[in-house]
């Protein structure tokens, strides 16, 4: 089978060209065109898909996860709708969404006591079940060391504006362009009690924060444009805070979502061969 890598292929036309079981990895689709196409069976992750326009298609037992923004479906914009119902449905996760500093604390604590229990469920669990994965998706493990990456970066970082605030065990989103400033060894497979020490670091840390935090200082920005990861100028404090709980929150839904499989499938059910790593993006 041909195989293409930094290749430059702009403008090409592929017509009646089979792809079955193709895998496109760092690819590039901007401004495409797709015309009587069959993505029957097809699995998208860490896609941005922002402008595109669907039209004439059948969607039929299809999965999305993701953010949603202005995502209209025969013309109605159902990313509302979907917020409104998930809310309703984990009334909870109303809390994400602070207007002052001290609603911070109150999701913070959240977000601390459900995670004691989502915890409290993995340890039912033998430890190498923790290592396993579910279709393709994080581990416990390495959930909880993308976690550890996400309060470093955005709070570590951003907020603090440590330099370098990420230990060799910390885990970023899959695509992310690892240097010596973003560690990244997604076969690492440190215990447990390892990631829980860092974690527990961590949390102590974003406690911190959000505990001295004020409305004034909520409201205000930081730039961090030296080496490392992020870079960004002019960037609000409020903005890095919302990521760490958004974080926190979907991360353990998908946790609790695979430590439920863990335990009802046999292990050949859950690491299909076919599928690639999942993505994730802080």
């Amino acid at each position: 089978m041909a195989t293409f890598t930094d290749d430059d292929l702009s403008g090409s036309s592929f017509e009646r060209v089979l792809l079955n079981g193709a895998t496109f990895t760092r690819t590039r689709f901007l401004d495409a065109t797709f015309r009587t196409v069959n993505f029957s069976g097809a699995t998208i992750r860490g896609a941005a898909l922002q402008g595109v326009r669907m039209s004439g298609v059948e969607l039929f037992d299809v999965v999305i996860d993701g953010d949603l923004h202005n995502t209209v479906v025969n013309g109605v914009d159902i990313a509302p709708l979907v917020e409104a119902e998930l809310d309703r449905r984990m009334p909870d996760r109303t809390l994400l969404k602070p207007t002052d500093a001290r609603g911070y604390v109150t999701a913070w604590d959240m977000l601390e006591r459900r995670w004691a229990e989502t915890l409290e469920h993995a340890r039912t669990l033998p430890e190498s079940e923790l290592h396993r994965s579910v279709a393709g998706e994080w581990s416990f493990i390495q959930t909880l060391r993308h976690l550890n990456f996400a309060s470093a970066a955005w709070i570590g970082r951003m907020v603090l504006g440590i330099e370098s605030p990420f230990h060799p065990l910390d885990l970023p989103w899959d695509e992310a362009p690892l240097t010596v400033e973003i560690p990244g060894d997604r076969d690492a497979t440190p215990s447990l009690d390892e990631v829980l020490a860092i974690r527990a670091e961590r949390q102590a840390m974003v406690r911190g924060v959000i505990e001295a935090l004020t409305d004034e200082q909520l409201d205000s920005t930081v730039s961090r444009t030296g080496p490392g990861w992020p870079q960004e100028e002019n960037f609000p404090i409020r903005e890095c805070l919302h990521i760490v709980l958004f974080e926190e929150w979907e991360h353990r839904l998908f946790a609790e979502r695979d430590l439920a499989a863990l335990q009802a499938e046999p292990a050949e059910a859950l690491e299909p061969a076919a599928l690639e790593p999942a993505a994730e993006a802080s």
